[in-house]
């Protein structure tokens, strides 16, 4: 019986807390709807209920105001400013009510009580802070944040003062509020790095960028806090000045006890970039301080495939595989060089052009004890080998056992794409479809893009072809360019450009042959084909992809921006939905020079 008087009582007290709760949110609906007579009465009953309703407190002023019935607003502010737990937020209201009737000397007054009541009631700072900004009041905003930390010096209103002194351009007191807040907190470094790419640029000498730098070395100047090198590598990274980045990492790795995850990321940037010779440098420095055998690898196996993407002789390429070797001899052929050996086998196929001594290297590492992870990744190099030398069959048998042997895994995935790709090769589009159908929903979406497009290339090129036959020649130079033969697959395009013109494989076949273009440093020859990607297929799928290339191209060798400005605007403007959107509104503010991105 008790138990039943409870929850009789906890469920009529729930009910009477809804249906407050719907009266207010009714207010607010018409007042959203422009309906402010109905809203008027609403909030005024909410509040007859509430008293101590702030949300129907501010929205019964508001309504007042959205009326013009100022006096009445006014009246009702200095009735319930005396009693009110609120009134720091009331005087800024009745500021802001005397504000809108063009009476700034009672606004001004009011808002200036609000900023020294901060003084006697620390707590109010924050609503009365958040009320100005509301209004767009910023350095009233500024001065009722920046008292409530004089009058309680464990309040922190770091983040508040920056994001306004960054509204009001004043980018030096942003930025060392933003520094001070992450003085106290180094968790919010990611947080405010997000805010600071918001100003800083890839241009050393944007505004900010300067602003920033000399911040940092001054704070350095009078205190050793190893944050302030770390900023200073990530602008450095920002403008692409890696050598500069990479004194600031070896600060930071002397200091750190020996922490060298920091030059090591360094090095990843600097080779995503192509800054090889910076790449270089830093991962000799590596090799001289790393202390396990795990890193000096990694950095082994970084600085080999800088050295194959600068080898152009043939004597170039055999000391790089004597570095292979010794490698390998130094530290066997075991699960710690599993990466190793893998780029050994891959360099000997695709750069030696001896992919059967590739694949003899790989049966042999098979034979070695190891996990299923290290025997598929074997296996899938072995794998792409056997495509290089067209062993389709083969290769697919190996590519299945991948999939049989390690499920569900971005490696598994990985195989079921390459034996799409290798039945596309050999012509099989049927198969490769299926495959494709499955891997277009895959979780990884490097894999998951690549699939799709490989399947609209098939559909697009089966529909009014049945027999496939530009098709089949499109599959013929994609594996030419697979197998590293460049000018082989350009000759092929140029046959489908010639014989089928006009048909849908042509915008396809112009944008693989540009690409190849590209990596042979004929820019012109890549130029006058996404010129007429654009020309004749600008409602096509390919079209962003040619704007984009171009733009690239242009801002780049080309060296002609203004064009390069022109092609980033086309995809702003008509590609909404491209993947190259935001990269291409970053890149076309940099080239017209924006202070702030």
């Amino acid at each position: 019986m008790k138990k039943r008087f409870i929850f009789s009582v906890i469920l009529i007290l729930g009910v009477f807390a809804f249906a407050k709760a719907q009266t207010e949110q009714l207010a607010r609906n018409y007042y959203d709807q422009g309906q402010f007579e109905k809203a008027l009465i609403s909030y005024q009953k909410t509040l007859k209920n509430q008293p101590n309703n702030n949300a129907a407190l501010v929205g019964l002023i508001k309504t007042y105001q959205q009326l013009e019935k100022y006096t009445e607003a006014t009246a009702f502010i200095e009735k319930e400013i005396e009693n009110s737990r609120y009134k720091g937020l009331l005087l800024v209201e009745l500021g802001h009510n005397y504000q809108l009737q063009g009476q700034d000397s009672l606004a001004k007054i009011n808002y200036n009580t609000a900023i020294q009541l901060v003084k006697d009631r620390r707590s109010s700072a924050y609503r009365i802070g958040k009320t100005f900004q509301e209004y767009s009041l910023l350095e009233e905003a500024i001065r009722a944040y920046q008292a409530g930390m004089e009058a309680n010096p464990n309040s922190n209103f770091n983040i508040q003062l920056a994001r306004i002194y960054g509204e009001l351009g004043q980018l030096e007191k942003m930025f060392d509020s933003y520094l001070d807040l992450v003085n106290e907190n180094q968790e919010y470094i990611a947080s405010v790095q997000r805010n600071f790419a918001i100003y800083i640029t890839e241009d050393p000498t944007n505004e900010a960028n300067g602003i920033f730098r000399k911040i940092l070395l001054k704070r350095l100047q009078s205190e050793q806090n190893i944050i302030y090198n770390e900023l200073l590598s990530w602008l450095f990274i920002q403008q692409k000045e890696y050598r500069k980045a990479f004194i600031q990492e070896k600060a930071i790795f002397k200091r750190t006890d020996g922490n060298i995850t920091g030059v090591i990321d360094l090095a990843g940037i600097a080779i995503e970039a192509n800054a090889l010779e910076d790449a270089q440098e830093i991962l000799e420095y590596i090799k001289e301080v790393a202390i396990d055998d795990e890193t000096l690898l990694d950095a082994e196996q970084q600085l080999l495939k800088i050295e194959i993407k600068k080898a152009t002789t043939s004597s170039a390429l055999e000391a790089i595989r004597g570095r292979f070797e010794a490698l390998l001899e130094t530290h066997g052929i075991n699960s710690y060089t599993i990466l190793i050996q893998i780029d050994y086998a891959h360099f000997l196929a695709f750069d030696m052009r001896s992919p059967g001594e590739g694949a003899t290297f790989l049966k042999q590492s098979l034979k070695q004890e190891m996990n299923r992870f290290d025997e598929a990744r074997l296996k899938m190099e072995l794998a792409d080998i056997l495509v290089l030398e067209e062993k389709f069959n083969q290769a697919l048998i190996y590519y299945s056992q991948i999939q049989n042997t390690i499920k569900n895994n971005t490696i598994s995935q990985e195989a079921r794409f390459k034996v799409a790709r290798t039945s596309y090769y050999k012509t099989d589009f049927a198969w490769a479809e299926t495959q494709l159908n499955v891997l277009k929903s895959s979780a990884t979406q490097l894999i998951a893009n690549d699939a799709l497009a490989l399947l609209l290339v098939i559909r697009d090129n089966s529909q009014e072809d049945t027999l496939q036959t530009a098709l089949k020649k499109y599959a013929k130079a994609d594996l030419l360019s697979y197998q590293n033969k460049p000018d082989l697959a350009i000759k092929v395009y140029d046959e489908i450009l010639e014989q089928h013109k006009g048909e849908s494989i042509e915008d396809e076949a112009l944008l693989a042959q540009a690409k190849l273009y590209e990596a042979k440093s004929a820019f012109a020859k890549a130029e006058k084909n996404y010129n007429t990607i654009i020309d004749y297929y600008k409602d096509g799928i390919l079209a962003d992809d040619a704007y984009y290339r171009l733009a690239k191209l242009y801002e780049g060798p080309l060296q002609e921006p203004e064009k390069a400005k022109s092609n980033y605007e086309r995809i702003i403007f008509d590609f909404a939905d491209s993947i190259y959107y935001v990269e291409a509104q970053k890149r076309f503010r940099a080239l017209r020079g924006d202070a702030i991105n």
